[in-house]
Parts: structure tokens; C-alpha cells; sequence
């Protein structure tokens, strides 16, 4: 029987087993759990937040934003579309990067976190990682992006371009039906599934953006944050079900 836990390639080179690999600087585990990458990067985030209001003494609104986005938050949204997390106390992690930075800010310091991201016109970590997923399967349906999940796409005359997801058997296993849930594949597919026809039908990136910046502007951000009652997980697809739209489970 093969050993299992070693890989010879052919060459003669002995792999040997390893509970967590980084490729392109994302560690992926061998329980296909994207938490030990989120726990690092956001450890990493927090102490170049701490580096930055030790070094910058300004804590003006224009000052410490144009801090946080170039310094920070381009540090948690690397490859977001692949590791977007669905575990409470993951998106707790991230999200508590902005909170806790933005708490920081001059005047803001009692408002809490919601508000603030109103009066800062900022979007949650959160919302702003599902955008780069919607984005992400523009770009594969115009080309821009190889297609290499095999994605389908149909038209429809009335509801423009949807994505059709791929189903699930009935027989699969709890642990199966997570996977499937948190694929690329079937949860930006489901995002897609949520825009209406004059978004998903644009043609050009920079317009589609703004199509989608607009419509994403039209529903609630409040991320989920300790000690806050939200009335959803505020994922685009709680709301969008929320509001009467069909499940996104499958189209058509």
C-alpha cells in the first residue's frame, strides 16, 4: 500500500506530509479551513495598525483613512474571493481590524461601529470582499479572467445573464455540503444570481462597477460585530432573500 503520508516525485524527491502549505501567500490547510490564513493575516494587519498610530500622531478623518486603506486594509484583501470565510468568529477577526483603526479616528471614538462606517462612507470588510466576488465573475464571463471553475452562464430575457449553479446530491455528507456552500463557485455564483438586469447586463468594467457600486449601496452593511443584534449575517444573498427575492441555491 502506498504511504499516504509522503509524496515522491519524478525525480526521486521525498514530500513529505504538511498540515498547512502557502501558495502565493495563502496558507491553505489540510482540513481545506481557511482559518489559519485569516488568523495570521490578521495578526500581521493589526500589528502594522499598531505600527502606524505609534509612528502617526494625526488622528485627523483625511489623515488616518488614507493611512488605513493604503497600509491596512490592501493587507486583508489580498485574494479575498478565494478565502472569503463564512464563520462568525472569522469575520469577527477581520472585521475588527477597521473597527478597531477607525475607532481611533478624531470625533468617533463614542459612535459605534455601523454608524461609523456611514458617517466614513466606508463599506464593511465584509461587504467589500462579496463585491470583489461579483467583479471576479464579471471578469469571467467577459474573458478577463480564465474561466478554469468551468462557471456556465445562461441569458435571460427578463432577468439578463445569471449563473447556473452546480447541484449537490442529496447523498452527500454534512461536512460535503459546506465545501459546496463555500466554494467559489457556488457562493459567487449565487451573489451574481442576486443583481438585476441592468447590472449584470453591462458590458465595461468601469460601468459595471458603478452599476454595482449603486445597487449594493441600496441594501443595509451591518456586519456581524460582538455585542450588536443584526436581523442577518448582512451577506447580499441575506438581504436580497430578505427583501422577497428567490433563494440563489440554483438557477435556473
Amino acid at each position: 500500500m502506498a504511504d499516504v503520508n509522503n509524496y515522491t516525485t519524478s525525480n526521486g524527491t521525498t514530500l513529505d506530509k504538511s498540515s498547512l502549505v502557502r501558495d502565493l501567500g495563502v496558507i491553505m490547510s489540510e482540513d481545506l479551513s481557511w482559518s489559519p490564513h485569516i488568523n495570521l493575516m490578521v495578526d500581521q494587519a493589526n500589528q502594522i495598525a499598531s505600527w502606524v498610530l505609534g509612528v502617526f500622531k494625526d488622528r485627523t478623518k483625511p489623515v488616518m483613512m488614507q493611512l488605513y486603506k493604503s497600509l491596512i486594509r490592501s493587507r486583508v484583501e489580498y485574494c479575498c474571493p478565494l478565502w472569503n470565510p463564512t464563520k462568525i468568529a472569522d469575520i469577527h477577526a477581520i472585521e475588527s481590524i477597521q473597527r478597531n483603526f477607525t475607532r481611533r479616528i478624531s470625533g468617533l471614538k463614542n459612535m459605534n461601529y455601523w454608524d461609523r462606517l456611514k458617517e466614513l462612507n466606508l463599506s464593511s470588510l465584509q461587504r467589500r470582499r462579496e463585491r470583489y466576488m461579483i467583479i471576479h465573475v464579471w471578469k469571467i464571463l467577459h474573458g478577463v479572467c480564465p474561466n478554469d471553475i468551468k462557471m456556465v452562464f445562461k441569458d435571460n430575457s427578463r432577468l439578463g445573464t445569471k449563473v447556473v449553479v452546480p447541484p449537490l446530491t442529496k447523498t452527500a455528507t454534512a461536512l460535503a455540503k459546506t465545501l459546496y456552500d463555500n466554494s467559489f463557485g457556488v457562493k459567487a455564483g449565487r451573489l451574481w444570481n442576486t443583481l438585476p438586469r441592468d447590472v449584470n447586463t453591462q458590458c465595461k468594467l468601469e460601468s459595471f462597477k458603478a452599476k454595482l457600486g449603486s445597487y449594493l449601496d441600496s441594501f443595509p452593511d451591518n456586519p456581524p460585530t460582538p455585542g450588536y443584534t443584526a436581523s442577518n449575517p448582512n451577506s447580499l444573498i441575506d438581504w436580497f432573500s430578505q427583501r422577497g427575492g428567490p433563494q440563489m441555491a440554483r438557477w435556473p
